[in-house]
């Protein structure tokens, strides 16, 4: 007998489904059943994410969103409504690195461009997809954070601080949103492998004057398990998180670190 699908015919938005985790959570979205718009900057990579969709026999369409754009933010949400009727899941997943410097030595344009993005833009999709989901009462949000919003790393005091934020925004929201039977999460991996990881891993290395082989040490030295999180497990937490599955879970921040943290 063949699994039933988390996600059968569900319409699900990704930011940032262009590489890494939203790569990752677009493809296994279209696994469980679901109709993926993919979101962000690269069109090239985001329209190759797309054809993969297709090729799941599942419908998908591609827009541009610059979540430092209010207005490119407010476009994209209403071209993906206008495509698709309604967005039954957002995936918050867009963000930047920001800088990587001691906290005395950050720019503070880097300081607000990160907080920019990575708070305020999240903010925005939110507050675009939920009118919707409050007059239908049903919805899913899934926002991705960070374990290093709960733990130090030396000269990440931006991004920590950002992904810190995301915690008491979802935590609040699924006050907000309950009672019109919307459920908000938030996941906090660890390091995931792929292009982001290599260019933290290069700036720490750089700036402590180590190996990289010691500075990718020095972030899964405390894992159980020893290793850093694939984007595929990210993207299982997010099918869950997204699914009836999870009904009765909201307001949670759900650790997917080898074990690195757990709190």
């Amino acid at each position: 007998m063949s699994r039933a699908l988390r996600l059968e015919d569900k319409v699900v938005l990704v930011t940032g489904g262009g590489r890494g985790i939203g790569k990752a959570v677009a493809i296994r979205c279209a696994a469980e059943g679901a109709h993926v718009i993919v979101a962000g900057r690269s069109m090239d990579s985001l329209h190759e994410i797309a054809n993969e969709v297709r090729r799941k026999n599942r419908k998908a369409s591609v827009v541009a969103l610059d979540l430092r754009d209010e207005n490119s933010v407010r476009l994209g949400m209403a071209q993906a409504r206008e495509e698709f009727g309604v967005i039954d899941v957002l995936v918050a997943n867009s963000g930047i690195a920001g800088p990587t410097a001691p906290m005395w030595k950050i720019d503070p344009s880097d300081w607000a461009d990160t907080f920019t993005v990575n708070v305020t833009g999240t903010f925005l999709c939110c507050q675009e997809v939920l009118p919707d989901m409050v007059e239908r009462r049903s919805g899913s949000i899934v926002v991705i954070g960070s374990m290093t919003g709960k733990r130090p790393l030396m000269n990440r005091t931006a991004y920590a601080a950002s992904k810190m934020a995301l915690v008491g925004m979802v935590r609040s929201a699924a006050a907000d949103v309950g009672p019109h039977g919307i459920r908000i999460n938030l996941i906090s991996p660890g390091p995931v492998v792929g292009e982001r990881l290599d260019e933290v891993v290069s700036d720490q290395a750089a700036l402590r004057g180590i190996s990289e082989e010691a500075a990718i040490h020095a972030l899964t030295q405390d894992s159980p398990l020893g290793r850093s999180v694939m984007p595929d497990d990210v993207a299982g937490a997010v099918a869950f998180l997204a699914s009836d599955d999870a009904a009765s879970i909201t307001g949670e921040d759900l650790n997917v670190s080898c074990g690195t943290v757990s709190y």
